[in-house]
């Protein structure tokens, strides 16, 4: 077992960063959105694969990647994917490898951030910020 001692930063970075997440997702227009956001959940199934776990890393992507999978048509199993992710980043922080070198503390905030978007998934995603109504015409044509 092996913790870092934690900043206010550590925790108040990935909130904001959360937060921006979710500003910049409103934006992207359905069901674009929700597309999206299953493929970067399968594709963060891949981030701990050289986690310190040895052959122990695969267990996640086999279970995420079928969540993912199934996010394609629902907010709700994109929101369960994440928190899946949240509590892989709870076990690297405490016995495995963070996912920065260089920031020993990047799978606790990484699980500060995947906590908060996963909330706002299980909401439904909605949209927090409006597109413009030029921007709306460009992208939906």
């Amino acid at each position: 077992m092996h913790t870092v001692p934690l900043t206010v930063m550590d925790y108040v970075g990935p909130a904001v960063g959360g937060l921006v997440f979710v500003a910049l997702m409103s934006l992207v227009p359905e069901p674009r959105r929700r597309t999206l956001n299953a493929v970067i959940l399968a594709g963060a199934s891949g981030v701990y694969l050289s986690g310190g776990f040895g052959p122990w890393e695969l267990i996640y992507p086999i279970i995420g990647v079928p969540i993912a999978f199934s996010g394609l048509r629902s907010y709700s199993w994109i929101g369960v994917g994440w928190l899946v992710h949240a509590g892989w980043d709870i076990v690297h922080h405490v016995w495995g490898n963070p996912i920065w070198p260089f920031m020993p503390s990047s799978a606790f905030g990484c699980m500060i951030f995947d906590t908060m978007i996963a909330m706002w998934f299980l909401a439904g995603a909605p949209a927090f910020v409006r597109r413009p109504l030029a921007a709306a015409r460009i992208v939906d044509a």
